[in-house]
């Protein structure tokens, strides 16, 4: 690429505009495209978090543009803070201060009501006993407030760490009377070192009193800000229903929102459970309590039980409300599915077999420790992604295996010449085996990846469902080398619970809606989520007034018209959270 003027500070020296509706933008030293003229100002100047910091660019280059971005910051947080007024305090310790200079600038700040010296400026314990001594002020003013200051800061940072032990407890469940013990005062003071009196650690008494009904009226506040905010923004419901220990189906109804997510209710239904008439008009109490103009969808935890019924009456009771299933579950489902299939079958009993008997026998275990430098090949997971998890392991301690059967160790051992070790050491030496792990690898570690995308996320994924199958089935069939007989069985799978229980409208509006898909150049937009999008908006917005306004405004969105091609708009199209 031709290089730019080294000594301009204009960004659009250095990259060339490719598309100005979608805001893509080239760098004149390497090539990379990105989305708009601020990303390529942090490509330039090696700013890292959302693009790749530029290699080709001029040393002088990188360093104008990262000074820029830092002097921005910088701007943005003194705006933020206001401008704080700096005494004439001396630059070595022991020195005296200007007196009518501490005279004048305490004049200052008393005309402008700033105590930003008091709160921000950190004076070592000498330079405060030389002011205290050198400069007494009368009435106590400057070096009186910086002492009340002082306390006031501690006393700040003592509330604080209370507060979060407190946290600690409530959300932990930890018995609260582990407050009086002597152990847990040493730990918090070996925490915080010698010398740190000014932290008062919370005693038994003070953690169910007045801390925990401070507590309870700050979550009280908390819950009713993301109450108000559901009329607003929309909300969605959901199911999480387990069966315990003693037999009984219960059921947690949540309602999450950008906000955040709450905890509205638990019932028992174990008396119902067949009843799908009073589970619904459970439901649908729910929905009335948090407000039915209010609630954008349903999520439940499964396809299969009284879950499923309910779905299935919802669907055809309820038009205004979607019914989803959680894309986990989905996931879930495809890999209990692609489980079935007798290829990944018969290497999933195959492995099953290995780990059964290693960790049967306690001798086999530790020669496995003893060639795994103490690595496991079970590994916690959840249930239906926990066999193809160890699969992975398996292949990761593949030669310690093969190393660990073929050792005089195992040899001369007990079980080397029983049928099962045999049977065993006979499946880790044949490559048949190693093959057809493999190609189960290559069809589920896709899946098992975005399953723990999703439990970890801490972003709404309703805007990436769409794109991250998509995906998915695209990195399956690379990895077979895009032979059709091989991918074709999982990919069949896969779209039965897409079509099935995960594909909704919603998701076909999240995709288009969000801006980091749709102004790239993968987006794809055919009838499917056209359809999905329209279906959206009628189901969600009886207005028709408001139906015309949201369709002016997605014109304006299409084409990138109006406040959609903005400098700021175009910053923001890869970091507003999708719809």
């Amino acid at each position: 690429m031709a290089a730019a003027t080294e000594g301009s500070i204009d960004v659009r020296d250095h990259g060339m505009s490719l598309d100005k509706k979608k805001g893509r933008v080239q760098c004149n030293y390497c090539g990379k495209v990105v989305s708009g003229f601020f990303r390529l100002k942090c490509h330039l100047g090696g700013i890292r978090g959302d693009v790749i910091p530029c290699e080709n660019a001029p040393q002088k280059v990188r360093e104008q543009f990262r000074d820029s971005l830092l002097e921005r910051k910088t701007e943005g947080f003194c705006k933020e803070v206001g401008e704080p007024y700096h005494l004439n305090l001396p630059q070595k310790r022991h020195c005296c201060p200007n007196l009518n200079s501490v005279e004048h600038n305490k004049h200052e700040i008393a005309q402008n009501g700033s105590t930003y010296f008091a709160m921000h400026v950190d004076i070592d314990s000498s330079t405060e006993d030389t002011l205290m001594d050198t400069a007494p002020c009368p009435n106590g003013s400057i070096g009186s407030q910086a002492a009340i200051n002082c306390e006031s800061r501690k006393y700040s940072s003592s509330s604080e760490a209370q507060k979060c032990i407190a946290r600690f407890f409530y959300e932990t469940g930890v018995d609260l009377s582990a407050a009086n013990s002597p152990s847990f005062k040493r730990m918090i003071n070996a925490t915080l070192g010698h010398g740190q009196t000014e932290y008062n650690i919370p005693s038994c008494q003070e953690l169910k009193g007045w801390m925990l009904n401070d507590e309870i009226k700050e979550m009280q506040r908390y819950v009713k800000n993301i109450r108000h905010s559901w009329a607003s923004t929309g909300c969605s419901v959901l199911l999480d229903g387990w069966i315990d220990e003693k037999g009984r189906h219960l059921v947690n109804f949540l309602v999450d929102c950008p906000q955040g997510a709450v905890y509205l209710r638990s019932s028992d239904v174990t008396s119902f459970i067949s009843d799908v008439d009073i589970l619904q008009s459970l439901l649908d109490g729910i929905i009335e309590e948090i407000g039915v103009d209010n609630v954008v969808q349903v999520v439940a935890c499964s396809t299969k039980g009284w879950v499923g019924d309910v779905g299935k009456q919802f669907v055809d009771r309820c038009k205004r409300v979607v019914w989803t299933v959680s894309a986990s579950h989905c996931i879930e489902l495809m890999l209990e599915k692609i489980g079935m299939i007798e290829s990944i079958k018969r290497i999933l009993n195959e492995a099953k077999t290995i780990i059964k008997f290693i960790y049967g026998h306690e001798t086999v275990l530790s020669l496995l420790k003893k060639h795994t430098l103490g690595c496991d090949l079970i590994k916690p997971s959840t249930r239906l992604a926990m066999p193809f998890m160890t699969l992975e392991n398996i292949v990761s301690e593949k030669q310690h295996l093969k190393d660990m059967f073929a050792s005089s160790e195992w040899k001369t051992s007990f079980w080397a010449s029983r049928i099962e070790g045999k049977r065993v050491a006979d499946l880790v030496g044949d490559q048949s085996f190693w093959n057809g792990i493999g190609n189960a690898l290559k069809a589920t570690t896709p899946l098992v990846r975005v399953l723990f995308l999703i439990k970890q996320a801490d972003k709404p994924q309703v805007g990436y469902i769409y794109e991250t199958m998509d995906q998915v089935k695209e990195t399956i069939k690379e990895e077979f080398k895009k032979k059709k007989p091989h991918y074709m069985p999982f990919w069949q799978v896969i779209d039965e619970i897409w079509d099935t229980h995960l594909h909704s409208p919603i998701h076909a509006a999240g995709y288009y809606l969000n801006p980091s898909l749709f102004y790239s150049s993968d987006f794809f937009g055919d009838a499917e989520v056209a359809f999905g999008l329209l279906s959206s908006i009628v189901r969600l917005v009886q207005d028709q007034r408001s139906q015309d306004m949201i369709s002016r405004q997605l014109e304006e969105y299409r084409h990138a018209r109006g406040s959609f091609e903005e400098g700021s708009a175009l910053d923001q199209r890869t970091n507003m959270p999708p719809v």
